[in-house]
């Protein structure tokens, strides 16, 4: 078919502007693909299993990602207390979190029941009750309408209760004023042991330990080697109880806002970094007790009849704080039977 010359300008004009089309929508999906993301990581400890899991997770986005996301990692509460790394996480200001769940219950209280003591027994059972798919479900979907979106949990360290003077049985705790957080899971279990609950940060517990404002604290060996606290304190008694988890909670706008091949790398290298955490907390509990004693501290056990006393307690205890609160009984249920099947 012959074309008129005002036809051929037209067909021409049609080509150019599908060029220019094809051009910029190119252009644009090259722009795309070359944006980077700053991901700031927070998180309250230093030196710690959190802490090895940030850098190698840090690392392998940085190298999944071909350097589209570059992340930042601020330990040790470098970044504000953490009621305000929650809220930076929250809002956007922070982009990654990796804080034990019970701090965020200002979120959505069943965020505690993974601090409940009477859990598991060892980090091998942690670990394998944090990768139980009810229980990942569970914890890392709790926030997702409230700016969270939750990539990882897994357990970071044992507790035990540090103190100024021994304590080298149940009939020990009776009188003493020992530090927790303020949830019920540990306020009302150390009560029960005739100690008085003192509900604090764990920035004030060596102040309040060397002012006397307390007689002991309750955290882990893996906060107490690496932070000195041998300065404050000699004793530690490894209860066990409860066991210390961590969340690792991302911004839920700034992960929305990622290309999908970026959301599914922020996802899949977190369930690969929480599957290899495991021997990393060992070693690192491990080289924290050895680094407890080089420095002069002291590492007691209870009897086990006391301490299958004290278990018992806990477990006790921990149902009836449960069965007040139906929302937080139904997520205890979820957890404490997967704990079972654990065992």
């Amino acid at each position: 078919m012959k074309l008129t010359g005002k036809d051929a300008v037209a067909r021409l004009a049609t080509s150019g502007c599908t060029l220019v089309l094809s051009f910029i929508l190119t252009v644009g999906a090259a722009s795309a693909q070359d944006k980077t993301y700053t991901m700031k990581m927070t998180l309250p400890t230093l030196n710690d299993p959190s802490h090895a899991f940030a850098k190698n997770y840090a690392e392998a986005l940085e190298k999944d990602s071909g350097g589209r996301i570059k992340a930042q990692i601020f330990p040790a509460s470098q970044l504000g207390p953490i009621p305000r790394q929650i809220e930076g996480t929250q809002f956007g200001s922070i982009q990654c979190a990796l804080i034990p769940p019970e701090f965020f219950v200002g979120v959505d209280e069943r965020f505690e029941v993974m601090s409940a003591p009477g859990l598991v027994g060892s980090i091998d059972q942690g670990q394998r009750l944090a990768a139980d798919p009810a229980v990942r479900k569970l914890m890392l979907g709790l926030a997702s309408d409230k700016g969270l979106h939750g990539v990882a949990l897994y357990m970071n360290a044992p507790s035990s209760v540090i103190s100024k003077t021994p304590i080298r049985h149940l009939a020990d705790f009776n009188g003493k004023k020992i530090r927790v957080l303020a949830s019920p899971f540990q306020v009302q279990p150390i009560a029960k042991l005739g100690a008085t609950p003192v509900a604090m940060t764990l920035a004030d517990v060596v102040p309040a330990l060397q002012q006397g404002a307390i007689d002991g604290a309750v955290g882990g060996i893996v906060v107490w080697t690496p932070m000195h606290f041998n300065d404050a304190a000699k004793y530690v008694t490894e209860t066990g109880q409860p066991a210390v988890f961590v969340v690792v909670e991302v911004n839920k706008q700034w992960y929305d806002s990622l290309p999908p091949d970026l959301q599914k790398i922020v996802d899949d290298d977190a369930a690969a970094q929480q599957a290899a955490i495991a021997p990393v907390a060992s070693d690192i509990v491990n080289k924290s007790r050895k680094g407890w004693t080089d420095a002069g501290g002291e590492l007691i056990s209870l009897p086990p009849n006391e301490q299958a006393e004290m278990m018992k307690t806990f477990s006790t205890t921990v149902a009836q704080v449960a069965e007040a609160k139906p929302a937080l009984n139904e997520a205890y249920k979820i957890v404490s039977e997967a704990a079972q099947r654990m065992k």
